[in-house]
């Protein structure tokens, strides 16, 4: 099976040894020195997600987000120009509990969110080995295209009472009898559509567990235009004190719309009917 018949079967698919070890070790020391940064009120909150921080807090994440061979990737499963909106580093605190089941598409009144086509994909780089005991990623193979029960039991995707997981015996945190474990190894690259049910285990272990996870539209012209100019809208701004050599990588990547449409509203919730 192909990659690209992988990710439109099951909602996600692995590329092995994407990041060189010269790249990965300077993505750690950077993240760890962000995190180290940060205080005590930036954490709170966020029991479940962990610490959550912008790439666009350093020009490193250019060249992440630019790297080649992810956009080879993308180019051998038949999108060779994605688009890149927006990033994030997320870092699983030691003995923290699961995340919750969630989605990450917001533009569930559109039919088209509801087609074979990625509207969006994640990329996924974990800078250290994970499994189970560390809170590796959890997934409900096929929830990207067909209704799930669990659907209809998810509160708001990423709302308060779930990040700060005040309630373990919500369904959000449930165990499913179709979910599995995605275990990648660090540097490995893991792209997965916006679309598809996904949680964490917890994570039991003395050391965090930290993720770069990067916002790509594989086929930005295709999308309904109030979707593109939401994607405009919330595309993350290159700072202005970033190298040129920085800047220069990542503006080809950056999404453009010049037409009239009002950015589509965020609908949550994906419909009951569809099946």
């Amino acid at each position: 099976m192909t990659h690209r018949e992988q990710l439109l079967r099951d909602g996600f698919c692995r590329f092995e040894n994407v990041l060189s070890s010269d790249l990965l070790n300077r993505l750690i020391a950077t993240t760890d020195d962000m995190l180290a940064a940060q205080s005590d009120a930036q954490r709170a909150g966020t029991r479940a997600q962990g610490s959550m921080l912008t790439t666009s807090a350093d020009p490193i994440f250019a060249e992440l987000i630019a790297l080649p061979a992810a956009l080879e990737a993308f180019a051998s499963m038949g999108w060779p120009r994605p688009t890149f909106t927006d990033g994030y580093i997320i870092s699983k605190p030691s003995h923290s509990p699961r995340l919750f089941w969630h989605y990450d598409w917001f533009a569930w009144e559109d039919e088209y969110s509801y087609g074979a086509n990625p509207p969006q994909l994640f990329a996924m780089y974990y800078l250290s080995h994970t499994r189970r005991e560390n809170g590796c990623l959890r997934v409900i193979p096929g929830s990207h295209v067909k209704h799930n029960s669990l659907h209809d039991a998810l509160l708001e995707p990423h709302g308060k009472a779930l990040s700060e997981a005040r309630e373990m015996t919500n369904p959000a945190f449930s165990d499913r009898p179709d979910e599995i474990d995605v275990c990648v190894g660090a540097g490995d690259l893991l792209i997965g559509d916006a679309r598809l049910l996904h949680a964490a285990h917890e994570n039991t272990t003395d050391t965090r567990r930290t993720l770069i996870t990067l916002w790509y539209q594989p086929d930005f012209e295709k999308l309904p235009e109030r979707i593109q100019a939401q994607m405009v809208a919330k595309t993350q701004k290159i700072p202005n004190d970033w190298p040129e050599s920085a800047k220069r990588l990542l503006q080809p990547l950056l999404p453009t719309y010049t037409g009239s449409a009002q950015p589509h509203g965020r609908s949550l919730y994906r419909k009951r009917t569809k099946v």
